[in-house]
Parts: C-alpha cells; sequence; structure tokens
C-alpha cells in the first residue's frame, strides 16, 4: 500500500477524530456482517470474519459493536451488499484502486466516478489498472513483536514473502493464498497481529510533486469518506521535501 500509507496519518490528523473512528467503525461493522453472511457466525469456523473481528479489536472497536454487527447477519432484515472493485487514473497518471461494499451499486459507481472527475483523473475499466498492483497479505505487528531480527526470523520460518521494519512496527507480505497458514504461524512466535487483510500492493511506484500528491491526497480523501468504500490503493510516492512539505502544511 505504498504510496497511500505513508499519508495516512497526515490525513488523519487533519481529519475531526471523532467523526473518523466513527465512519471507521461503520466499515469494520460493515465487513464482519458481510463475512458472517457470507459463512458461518462464528469466527473459529468462518477465516473472513475470524479476520474482520480481529482487525476491529485492533481498532479499538467496543465488543458490543463487533457482537452487533455479527447478529446483523442474521437477521431477516440484514441488508444485501455486493462487493465491487473500481479502478482508474488520478493526476499524473498514478493507478488507483477502489475496493467497495454497498447495497446500490448505481449510487456507489456515481460517487466514486464523480470524485475521480472532480479531482482532474478518470475511472476506467475492470482490469485497467489492477494489472500493476499484486494481490497479497499484508500482517502487520507493533514495534513490541521483537525487533526486526526476530521478525525477519519468524517470516522467514511461517514462509512469508517480504518483511519491512520501522519504528512504527513491522509490516509483512505474504502470498494471497496463504495468508491464514502464515498467520497462523507468525501467532506461534509473535503472537497475534496488529492486523491481517489482504491489500493490492503496487509492482512500480510512480514518483509525482507537491501539486499532484495534494490531488491526489485529496481525491483518496473524498472516496475514504464515501461510506461504501472499504479500501482505496494508489502507487504513487513523493521525495522527502515534498513529504515534510505535506507534514507541515
Amino acid at each position: 500500500m505504498a504510496g497511500h500509507s505513508q499519508f495516512k496519518n497526515i490525513m488523519h490528523r487533519k481529519g475531526r477524530q471523532d467523526a473518523v473512528k466513527s465512519k471507521m467503525f461503520s466499515k469494520l461493522a460493515r465487513e464482519i456482517t458481510v463475512a458472517a453472511k457470507a459463512g458461518l457466525p462464528d469466527p473459529a469456523m468462518n477465516p473472513r470474519l475470524r479476520l474482520a473481528v480481529q482487525n476491529a479489536r485492533a481498532q479499538s472497536m467496543p465488543k458490543d459493536n463487533i457482537e452487533r454487527a455479527i447478529r446483523k447477519a442474521q437477521g431477516n432484515d440484514a441488508e444485501t451488499y455486493e462487493e465491487i472493485r473500481y479502478e482508474g487514473y488520478a493526476p499524473g497518471g498514478v493507478a488507483v484502486i477502489v475496493e467497495a461494499l454497498t447495497d446500490n451499486r448505481n449510487r456507489t459507481a456515481s460517487n466514486v466516478r464523480a470524485a475521480f472527475t472532480k479531482a482532474g483523473g478518470a475511472l476506467g475499466e475492470t482490469g485497467s489498472v489492477s494489472f500493476m498492483f499484486d494481490r497479497v497479505g499484508e500482517i502487520v505487528y507493533p514495534p513490541s513483536a521483537g525487533d526486526a531480527d526476530k521478525v525477519m526470523e519468524a517470516a522467514i520460518e511461517a514462509g512469508a514473502d517480504d518483511v519491512q521494519s520501522d519504528e512504527e512496527g513491522h509490516v509483512i507480505i505474504c502470498a494471497f493464498e496463504s495468508i491464514g497458514e502464515v498467520t497462523a504461524a507468525l501467532e506461534k512466535t509473535l503472537g497475534e497481529a496488529e492486523t491481517v487483510k489482504t491489500i493490492w500492493r503496487p509492482q512500480t511506484l510512480t514518483p509525482v510533486d507537491e501539486e499532484r500528491a495534494q490531488s491526489i491526497l485529496k481525491l483518496i480523501a473524498v472516496l475514504e469518506d464515501d461510506d461504501d468504500v472499504q479500501n482505496v490503493y494508489a502507487n504513487f510516492e513523493v521525495d522527502d521535501a515534498t513529504m515534510a512539505k505535506l507534514s507541515a502544511a
């Protein structure tokens, strides 16, 4: 998620924290409900639900909210959400993938298209940019899990493909197909992960200047503010000087 995650903290600092948390809980609850409806309501017997609950806990989502989201899937009045992926280009030719869970395809498509158009980008067909990304598993551990060497060794033994460690923690990348096995193996040596999810990882990154970076950040913020949008990925990067300006703005 390079090109996107590096700006997460900037966007969150600029947003109202309560509003951001409320919207995040709503999206986490939607994923829990969809996962529970797609399989068994027991996280121990439903891998997707287990990951959804784990990620909700990592974001300090209250237990009552989690249980309510699971119960909602069992009711006859539970909404039917459709998983949709949108692909397009932001300013500067930056590729963007948008994942949504929606109960109204027309509404979501219209909102996503409008966001791209207003930002000076363009929404494309499915498959128009996803070939520039790899679908992989991302397992995140806090710094307290151990030093870089310990985590690297555990990741290699678990069958992971890559590890990135810094002062904020450890990001372990594995094949999409083996995310369950790798996660289970890591838990034995490092404990429960902070988050476990599948992501679209850019194969290469597109350098952009400050003006285009601001436009792309604005587009991502608008997309993430949409209730139907679950995740946004983009393949851009900026140099350290531009990063410093964006952080100070």
